[in-house]
């Protein structure tokens, strides 16, 4: 692994909260690993020292198994339902957003509230005028932490931590062609750093081996001022399934 990567990963997972992480001993993980700190990056680590981000041979099911009943974080006190994620398991294209509202969170189904349906209309009206045959049901959605945030605040960084385990496996699960983040938070999520939307969105980063596209959550778009957000959402979008599908 390239230097500039272990930096950036070490840096995310420092920005998220974490303090430590364990060391590989001769290429497997030892009964006890010896923990290394985390409060300077060292650009010559070793890239041993990088956990794997999700088991071999790992699936949605498995990773909905292992979230259970979830009360690993202060989320789940006012939470109706755990919100997993919905979509074709074999997906081309994975959306990821920030988290729950309200009706999200009364049916365990991510975006079908207005955000939701705003997104809907943008994946098929984009592909139907592009030529490009898909429907909603042919992508992957989900977001970056699965219970509703408290009147629907943005998560906080130990919350992103606990959840963003289970969203990286998701993803590396699927293993899509390209991922599409909506919003600042799903970016800083995948990213990490600090950059928000405008400074990323337009043009293609990577999430490990895989394309990513940063655009504007349907949330904002919903904004009676925020035409020319709108406008660049559809390039983004346009730009995403030419990508994916052509």
């Amino acid at each position: 692994m390239e230097t500039d990567e272990i930096r950036r990963r070490l840096e995310y997972f420092r920005d998220l909260g974490f303090t430590e992480i364990y060391k590989r001993e001769s290429g497997r993980i030892s009964t006890a690993p010896e923990a290394v700190s985390l409060p300077v990056i060292s650009p010559t680590l070793p890239s041993d020292v990088l956990p794997s981000m999700a088991p071999a041979n790992d699936t949605l099911l498995a990773i909905q198994q292992d979230i259970g009943e979830c009360r690993r974080c202060r989320l789940h006190e006012a939470r109706n339902k755990i919100v997993f994620g919905v979509g074709n398991e074999r997906a081309k294209l994975v959306f990821v957003g920030e988290g729950p509202g309200a009706d999200e969170d009364a049916q365990g189904i991510p975006f079908v509230g207005r955000a939701g349906q705003l997104l809907t209309q943008m994946i098929e009206g984009t592909s139907k005028k592009e030529g490009i045959p898909i429907v909603r049901s042919d992508v992957y959605i989900c977001n970056v932490v699965k219970c509703r945030p408290p009147e629907n605040r943005t998560p906080e960084a130990d919350e992103m931590a606990t959840c963003g385990q289970f969203l990286f496996r998701q993803i590396s699960a699927i293993n899509p062609k390209a991922i599409c983040a909506l919003g600042s938070t799903a970016a800083k999520a995948l990213l990490g750093g600090k950059d928000g939307v405008t400074r990323l969105r337009g043009k293609w980063h990577k999430w490990k081996d895989i394309p990513l596209m940063v655009t504007y959550h349907p949330s904002y778009l919903l904004r009676p001022y925020n035409q020319n957000a709108k406008r660049e959402a559809w390039e983004d979008l346009k730009t995403v399934l030419h990508f994916v599908y052509d």
